[in-house]
């Protein structure tokens, strides 16, 4: 094997990759289009679209798909060949600029909330320059926009690249303002962590409600959990390390720079960090990560588990959005500086998504909401459905004395910085702890949005706190461009900003009830499921926000919208079908066999000596009769709920009815079926148990 350095990015048709192959002119006229943003010419893209088939045939690629992100929240990809028939029956292998700038998929097959109709098919893929092409599976994959006909965003990629124009503009707003001229473009950073559960192929398979709906609908408590936390940063098993390895060597190649990777806190439960990249390239990593994951788990007899809640009573699996803005010249703008104008500027920074956060936190709710979702918020690994954000206790103080106008001293022991501008006062730098319990945590030079479960795409957060920040960034230049007395101008705009939004910022610990209170107390939102926190998309604000930005479109949010309620819907819906089949065919005859059995065995026992005592027979017959005549009503009645909704045709209140009349009737199923498992021996249960999935890889 290779060192990492050599093959890593070796699939990748790279900058540096680029530089080799193309003319100079043809590669110094792409970069420049990169930085300024404009439109590549039809000429260059000829020329980069020649390299890049040469290349991919040269690793061994026979045909090419514009890969994009539609609104399932996995990837999509169609693919052509190279090959062009000739006059004497054969072939060249050929690849034009404008197969690399443009393809055209079917519409309409995907979701598009009403924008498309089954007879309105066109839509179109367009090239995205700024995030390298690949080679995966010996296909070169060429990372693309997806939108319609009439040109409306049908994935997740569009909305994303222009919140990050919109940032890009307002941000370069203010820091010419700190007379930051050589500054030409700035970008999003995110790192996403991502959590998964690995578990043994045989045993998923045995499994309908794994197979359907990517969670167990069913199963009893093991007697051992995640109690001992003994898994959490525990040896890694041969069989999960092997997996890791063939992960870590795949996704380097790939140019994905995968970092850390450790077993998490529930069994079986492990997690996988990158280093931070430029948010649309991040995305896309994200991607192929998990696509990724499930591929090598399948060559290692296992499955790769991504659903937010796979199993109840152990953690669930998130996602640790860590979001950052830089600038072209190296600049994190979320960092203390060695000087007093970039400690302003910081402060400055910092303010902004403070008022972003707690503006925006019903759209930044909306943002990670999802079926999946609902079952993690609030437990024991995740963050509660109410916004709040975390400063740590130096900089929370540092921005109360700069509300109250008092002297800020600090700890002596801590490397003091200046503020510039001299009425605000010196600070710590980096003085943050950590705060698991927190949904948007400040770490030192970036922030932690631990809100997003673990299969979403990480797109669609992004693009609202990037929209969210670029609209107060738009606020405070408007203030603040010509003012005659800058300084003065900003130590106001700064205070009048932490005396406004202090509310949004909150230090303790998220799980704690009297937190509900005081959050209340506070004005915050506590949107505790999907159906509740859809209806935000559509207020006034929300929709001014991305129009005025052009990040989303009216037409584009009500698709959204209404996209966002039927996933909810179809979700919850092959849930409940799965929920049906299982206590139908499987779980109720495997009860009556039981009940049956144990009928045999007390009639033998009062046949073979008089007066014995049957107690054990009786009161476990009398359960399981009664656990299974609860599980056939609660059936009974979720099959004609299930008739009822499909009759409702607006897809909100379809939610709503899932919430209100639906998923109480899944959990009082499930309580029964559970406790029919704890009665009944384990070699005659008719599906693997909690134990036998958590614990299946030696």
């Amino acid at each position: 094997m290779k060192n990492v350095p050599e093959y890593f990015g070796c699939d990748v048709f790279s900058t540096s990759v680029m530089k080799e192959r193309l003319p100079k002119e043809t590669f110094e006229e792409f970069q420049r289009t990169l930085e300024t943003g404009h439109r590549l010419d039809i000429t260059v893209a000829k020329v980069i679209a020649d390299a890049m088939k040469d290349w991919a045939i040269e690793k061994g690629a026979t045909h090419y798909t514009h890969w994009f992100q539609p609104l399932t929240g996995i990837t999509a990809e169609k693919h052509d060949s190279f090959i062009t028939p000739t006059k004497d029956g054969g072939i060249i292998m050929e690849f034009s600029g404008k197969e690399l700038i443009q393809g055209e998929p079917d519409a309409s097959s995907f979701p598009n909330g009403g924008i498309r109709s089954t007879f309105e098919a066109r839509g179109y893929t367009a090239w995205d320059p700024t995030s390298f092409a690949f080679i995966k599976n010996g296909v070169l994959c060429i990372p693309t926009a997806f939108c319609s006909y009439g040109g409306e965003a049908l994935d997740k990629k569009t909305p994303l690249l222009r919140s990050m124009e919109a940032i890009n503009k307002q941000t370069l707003r203010v820091l010419k303002l700190f007379g930051n001229e050589d500054v030409v473009s700035v970008k999003t950073t995110v790192g996403p962590e991502q959590e998964y559960f690995l578990i043994d192929s045989e045993v998923f398979h045995k499994r309908k409600d794994l197979v359907y709906t990517g969670r167990t609908l069913f199963g009893a408590k093991p007697p051992k959990g995640q109690e001992l936390d003994d898994h959490y940063f525990g040896a890694i098993k041969p069989r999960v390390q092997a997996f890791m390895k063939d992960l870590d060597e795949e996704l380097w190649r790939l140019g994905v720079h995968a970092k850390t990777e450790h077993n998490e806190a529930a069994p079986a439960q492990h997690e996988l960090a990158p280093i931070f990249n430029t948010t649309n390239i991040a995305t896309d990593h994200n991607q192929i990560t998990m696509e990724t994951m499930q591929k090598c788990a399948k060559n290692h007899g296992m499955v790769c588990l991504l659903h937010e809640k796979p199993f109840d009573g152990v953690n669930g699996s998130g996602k640790h959005n860590n979001w950052s803005i830089s600038t072209n010249t190296g600049a994190n703008l979320l960092e203390p500086g060695d000087t007093p104008s970039e400690n302003a500027q910081f402060l400055l920074f910092l303010c902004a998504v403070i008022k972003a956060v707690d503006d925006y936190q019903d759209l930044l709710r909306v943002s990670i909401a999802s079926a999946g979702n609902d079952h993690r918020l609030g437990a024991q690994e995740a963050p509660p459905a109410i916004v709040s954000m975390f400063l740590g206790e130096e900089l929370t103080e540092i921005l109360e004395s700069i509300e109250k106008g008092e002297d800020y001293e600090g700890s002596k022991e801590k490397e003091l910085l200046k503020v510039g501008v001299h009425v605000l006062p010196r600070f710590p730098k980096d003085t943050t702890d950590r705060n698991r319990t927190s949904p948007f945590a400040f770490t030192g030079n970036k922030f932690e949005f631990r809100m997003l479960g673990s299969s979403a795409s990480v797109a669609g957060p992004n693009t609202t706190l990037n929209t969210a920040v670029a609209e107060v960034l738009s606020q405070f230049a408007d203030e603040l461009e010509g003012v005659d007395d800058f300084e003065s101008a900003l130590h106001d705009l700064i205070r009048r900003v932490i005396k406004d939004h202090k509310r949004i910022i909150f230090n303790g610990n998220g799980y704690d009830d009297a937190w509900v209170e005081e959050a209340e107390k506070r004005g915050l939102l506590n949107l505790r499921t999907t159906p509740e926190c859809l209806p935000y998309m559509l207020h006034d604000k929300n929709v001014e926000l991305y129009k005025k930005h052009k990040v989303y479109s009216e037409a584009e949010i009500k698709a959204h919208y209404e996209i966002k309620n039927e996933k909810y819907c179809k979700y919850l819906n092959i849930e409940v079908l799965t929920m049906i089949d299982m206590t139908k065919k499987d779980i109720l005859p495997c009860v009556s066999r039981q009940i049956h059995e144990l009928s045999d065995t007390l009639i033998a026992k009062k046949n073979a000596i008089a007066g014995i005592d049957t107690s054990y027979e009786t009161i476990v017959i009398t359960k399981l009769s009664n656990l299974s005549k609860i599980a056939f009503d609660v059936v009974r009645q979720l099959e004609e709920n299930s008739k009822i909704v499909k009759t409702i045709d607006e897809s909100d209140a379809a939610s709503f009815y899932y919430k209100n009349n639906i998923i109480p009737l899944m959990e009082t199923l499930r309580n029964a079926v559970d406790e029919m498992e704890t009665l009944c021996p384990s070699d005659k249960w008719c599906y693997p148990s909690y134990g036998d999935l958590l614990f299946s890889v030696k």
